[in-house]
């Protein structure tokens, strides 16, 4: 089956969420992956959102963190006060799935705005949880695509901290957890590097070369010293990726391809 570079990115994105993990999901693409997963590789992985839904199974990916769907098929739903202070910063959760606008070579996130924040050229939607997630969670990933404009050398705002500014300045800021380790794109997929945390590309899209991953990102990329090329996504992974957008399509009054 062919595929979109977007597909790529999802499919890539739902395989590294672990069966039986506890996933914090973000609006967007990450909840499009972390759903993807649920469907395919992952039946058991449990989803919580912002707003209080715990174990949530929407058959179509919800607008915002307040969509009935997530409760309506939640296992339970608490307070969002409970899910911050037990689940997120009681250790609770495995992976915090976030997106971003943009984002620097150690991983730290800007969603607030393009620009100088006091006149920007763009005000983005802001942090919401992705601050205490990106701080709390005892593994972060990161979904977007990827561009020399967001993928920058130097954040216009740092909203949700990643690594900092390397090295062990994550444990300087006395921060628990792993961090970021995976940032996903169209192109390609990065890990941290061990000791400086920079990240780096470890594998690469089908089809894509290095060339377009550097004119691509804002900063000197590097490439592990071994690259891998991901797997195409199978035809049970596309064909449960396009039914999910097409149900949140018909069900949001979307056109193909918007969900």
């Amino acid at each position: 089956m062919t595929y979109t570079t977007n597909e790529m990115m999802t499919v890539a994105a739902a395989r590294r969420l672990k069966n039986g993990s506890v996933c914090f999901v973000g609006i967007g693409l990450p909840s499009k992956a972390a759903n993807l997963a649920r469907l395919t590789s992952s039946p058991d992985v449990v989803l919580i959102y912002e707003s209080g839904p715990i174990g949530a199974k929407p058959s179509v990916l919800p607008l915002s963190i307040g969509d009935g769907e997530l409760a309506e098929t939640a296992d339970t739903v608490v307070p969002t006060g409970e899910i911050f202070r037990y689940w997120l910063q009681g250790g609770r959760i495995d992976v915090g799935f976030l997106g971003a606008a943009q984002v620097d070579r150690f991983g730290n996130i800007n969603t607030t705005v393009v620009g100088d924040y006091h006149a920007p050229k763009v005000r983005l939607p802001g942090a919401g949880g992705a601050p205490e997630i990106a701080g709390s969670a005892k593994s972060v990933l990161i979904i977007l695509k990827q561009s020399a404009r967001s993928f920058v050398d130097k954040l216009d705002f740092i909203t949700s901290v990643g690594h900092g500014e390397g090295g062990d300045s994550r444990k300087r800021l006395g921060l628990p957890g792993a961090g970021p380790v995976g940032i996903i794109t169209d192109l390609c997929t990065m890990e941290p590097e061990a000791g400086t945390h920079e990240f780096v590309v470890t594998s690469l899209h089908p089809g894509v070369t290095r060339e377009q991953v550097v004119a691509a990102t804002g900063w000197p990329i590097r490439f592990a010293d071994s690259v891998d090329v991901n797997a195409e996504p199978t035809e049970v992974e596309l064909t449960a990726l396009r039914d999910l957008e097409a149900r949140t399509a018909a069900a949001h009054g979307q056109a193909p391809g918007e969900a």
